[in-house]
């Protein structure tokens, strides 16, 4: 139990550290010199990144939110050989070092890329439910932040139904209240 205890602080320490790449942070500083969290909405993300520097600016920012989450995710499943405990502790170390990245002051993005690929990553399938919801949602109402998150509030409950997890259906809930709150700030 001692040794399964270290390999989980060592897996949210790691998604810690590697989740603290803030893709907007580094993409708007390589083409601009600006520190994003000065100009534009102030956060430092995907959404922001695209004020700012265009269509590669977002597309950039989210291929490196997106590809850490990725990298990390599937070195946990390869070493931990599937462990879900192991894997639910690296998107939740990976979430919060996107939020709370230590070198930028404890001041990083919202986390949404990360809750996204994080999701793709455990249950494909309610990425699927995801978006015909958003499809479905934004078609009704024509706003897109609410349809944003009334289909990722599907992702968790699509994967208690599609995967049977109960532990990747509550980390995905536990993401997802994660990154509503940090919209709440």
């Amino acid at each position: 139990m001692y040794h399964y205890f270290i390999g989980l602080s060592s897996v949210l320490l790691i998604a810690y550290s590697i989740g603290s790449i803030t893709g907007a942070y580094y993409v708007v500083k390589l083409y601009t010199g600006k520190d994003i969290r000065k100009i534009g909405s102030g956060n430092a993300g995907a959404t922001n990144a695209g004020r700012i520097l265009g269509k590669k600016g977002f597309f950039l920012t989210l291929l490196i939110d997106a590809s850490k989450v990725f990298i990390i995710m599937t070195v946990v499943r390869l070493l931990g050989k599937g462990d879900e405990w192991l894997l639910a502790a690296s998107s939740i170390g990976l979430i919060f070092g996107h939020l709370f990245p230590m070198q930028l002051g404890l001041r990083g993005g919202k986390g949404v890329v990360v809750f996204l690929s994080s999701a793709l990553f455990l249950s494909p399938l309610s990425m699927a439910v995801f978006a015909l919801m958003m499809l479905a949602s934004y078609g009704c109402t024509r706003r897109y932040t609410f349809s944003g998150f009334v289909s990722m509030a599907s992702i968790p409950i699509a994967a208690g139904v599609l995967e049977g997890s109960m532990v990747t259906t509550f980390t995905l809930f536990l993401l997802f209240g994660i990154v509503l709150l940090s919209h709440n700030k």
